[in-house]
């Protein structure tokens, strides 16, 4: 048993990682482990703004008798020290991992993946199978009931997106690796003005050129096929910073959750979106795998391509593959949802909810902790 922890990780902002960090410190705190949690600021800018930011986990800055450092981070993010035992916490969706990190000045430390997809790109790297540990992420099923409230949101001309009868939901980081543009092109293709409707995609952007990117991305679009947005069913643009117990409320708001993305260490919203029910579309590739099947979702075929990375994230990238989503796959199972032809044949919510849970991912990853103790 793990009496005491020191976890490192971005836990005060709205990204996936500060998703799980948040989680995974909920639950070991609830089993009386004492942590000690260190924030890490270079993540991301963004955070939860005053009245959404749990203060709680302030409380939890002072100082414990820990000798393991658990880091949820990328590995080049990692901080060595010494005196404690550190352990990684990290994911990546390539299907080989950066070489810097297999040459990183620290040395190799015990590795914890939430996916065989990860694990594989660690070991199609060069990295000794038994440093590497697989720890799956979950849901909070309390959050996830019939009862949830659904979030008001309106279409461009101000009725409620409730008007439409099919409401699709997409949740990304404005990344090339969540292929926007993929989805875009997909919906621009697939649809028309007069489909009873709507896309609702909640963006995340670092700087207002973000956003900018994808209008350029739209405007582009509109030109390769000749026609304008405005002659496809409605896209509704969110950008506001909802809290982890928020969330539920926009799921409850649509009925589908697509994703196209080029690669996923896990998704937390594909997954949160089953636990509310939604119908799901996702690309038959590394995490989706992992917890979706053909009786739960409707799956893309997807082919293996050269990752394409520009800026600051472009040296993780050099030499990876990833995968491309199949676009008339995804062109015919928008027109197909739109028709009501895609019903899956099992409850992707009861079997999201009776396996997938941050309980039993604690508890898993309790176990790792201790086998790896030294």
């Amino acid at each position: 048993m793990i009496d005491s922890l020191r976890v490192r990780g971005p836990f005060a902002g709205p990204t996936g990682y500060g998703h799980h960090v948040r989680e995974f410190v909920r639950q070991l705190v609830a089993r009386g482990v004492e942590v000690e949690l260190e924030g890490l600021a270079q993540w991301s800018a963004r955070r939860f703004p005053n009245g959404q930011r749990e203060l709680w986990f302030d409380s939890l800055r002072r100082s414990v008798d820990a000798h393991i450092f658990l880091q949820f981070c990328m590995p080049h993010q990692i901080v060595d020290r010494p005196d404690l035992f550190s352990v990684n916490f990290t994911m990546f969706e390539g299907d080989r991992v950066p070489d810097l990190w297999l040459r990183r000045k620290g040395g190799l430390l015990p590795t914890i993946v939430p996916t065989e997809s990860s694990k594989s790109a660690w070991l199609a790297s060069g990295m000794p199978e038994e440093l590497l540990r697989i720890c799956p992420l979950g849901v909070d099923p309390s959050l996830y009931s019939a009862s949830v409230e659904p979030l008001t949101v309106s279409l461009p001309h101000g009725e409620p997106i409730s008007s439409r009868k099919t409401r699709f939901l997409n949740i990304s980081e404005i990344t090339p690796r969540k292929n926007i543009e993929g989805l875009l092109r997909s919906w621009l293709t697939a649809t028309s003005q007069n489909d009873d409707a709507v896309l609702v995609m909640k963006l995340g952007g670092h700087f207002d050129s973000d956003y900018e990117s994808v209008e350029l991305t739209k405007a582009k679009l509109e030109a390769e096929a000749g026609r304008s947005f405005d002659t496809a069913a409605p896209i509704i643009t969110l950008t506001d910073i909802l809290s982890d117990a928020e969330m539920p409320r926009l799921y409850a708001a649509c009925t589908h959750y697509i994703s196209v993305s080029h690669g996923e260490g896990w998704d937390l919203p594909m997954m949160e979106a089953a636990a509310s029910g939604l119908l799901l579309i996702a690309p038959d590739h590394t995490a989706y795998r992992t917890y979706l099947d053909e009786s739960t979702a409707t799956l893309l075929p997807s082919r293996k391509v050269p990752a394409s990375v520009h800026g600051e994230l472009a040296m993780l990238f050099q030499g990876v593959n990833w995968w491309e989503p199949d676009q008339d796959a995804a062109v015919g199972t928008i027109r197909s949802a739109i028709r009501g032809e895609d019903q899956a044949v099992a409850s992707a919510r009861d079997a999201i909810l009776g396996r997938w849970t941050w309980e039993a991912a604690t508890d898993q990853l309790i176990r790792i902790l201790g086998d790896v103790d030294v």
